[in-house]
């Protein structure tokens, strides 16, 4: 099964793509009170919420880039219906191949919830930082251990315990590569119960209008597995926080 339709299907019901709740979303991007017309990069932007309201509150300019054609697509949608005036550039393509025209030159640069496009963490900061301007700001979505996970998990989530720290971890490693921490945003338990369920919930939804789908028993059997690391033991084991630096 394709990828990106498997998880454009689990996460058809959401507005985040992410373990985030709206309230949280509303305030970290009324506390970057950027300048107008400030310049916005989202690596992996998913349905590009965060450019859509970062464009609605301060006029911003910007760049989104996602490999997925299908989030592509419904950026695309909003984009023309919500924010049609707006100088925002949407890409579809690997974040990791993105250039822009001159390093330095983003006032804000994302990569909420999609690390991996650089090889990690660290990876993530490091390719931010070059793109961002000096006194600019730079927001990651990143994993944190809540507390020592067990062989059993690492194994099913074919995971290696180093791939993800703790949420000091998280901070530290932006202020090693030459940042300041400013603010970080933490996931709690209602957050991830309802990114994680509502995927069952648009997974039924799916099964139910597409019956014929030759793609079902690898989605139902990919969900089910899923759900039940996250209730045996990725509940209490993970994390998540957005964590916003400045540049220097």
């Amino acid at each position: 099964m394709d990828m990106w339709k498997y998880y454009y299907i689990c996460l058809k019901r959401h507005f985040l793509c992410n373990p985030f709740n709206k309230e949280k979303f509303e305030k970290f991007c009324s506390l970057l009170r950027l300048k107008r017309g400030a310049r916005v990069l989202d690596i992996g932007c998913g349905k590009g919420e965060f450019l859509i309201r970062l464009a609605e509150l301060y006029d911003i300019s910007g760049v989104g880039v996602d490999l997925s054609p299908y989030t592509v697509k419904e950026f695309l949608e909003k984009y023309q219906k919500l924010i049609p005036r707006s100088d925002i550039k949407i890409l579809e393509m690997d974040g990791a191949d993105y250039k822009p025209e001159s390093l330095e030159s983003f006032d804000l640069t994302m990569c909420i919830g999609a690390s991996w496009i650089y090889g990690g963490y660290r990876g993530t900061i490091q390719a931010l930082k070059k793109m961002t301007k000096p006194g600019g700001l730079i927001a990651v979505g990143q994993p944190f251990w809540l507390k020592e996970t067990s062989e059993e998990y690492l194994k099913a989530e074919g995971l290696k315990r180093e791939e993800i720290g703790s949420h000091q971890d998280n901070v530290k490693v932006g202020e090693e590569e030459g940042l300041t921490c400013l603010y970080t945003m933490v996931s709690n338990h209602d957050d991830w119960d309802h990114y994680e369920t509502l995927q069952w919930w648009a997974v039924d939804d799916y099964v139910m209008a597409n019956p014929d789908d030759e793609d079902i028993p690898e989605l139902l059997e990919g969900k089910r597995r899923e759900k039940e690391n996250y209730l045996s033991w990725g509940r209490e084991t993970l994390g998540w926080a957005i964590y916003l630096f400045k540049k220097p």
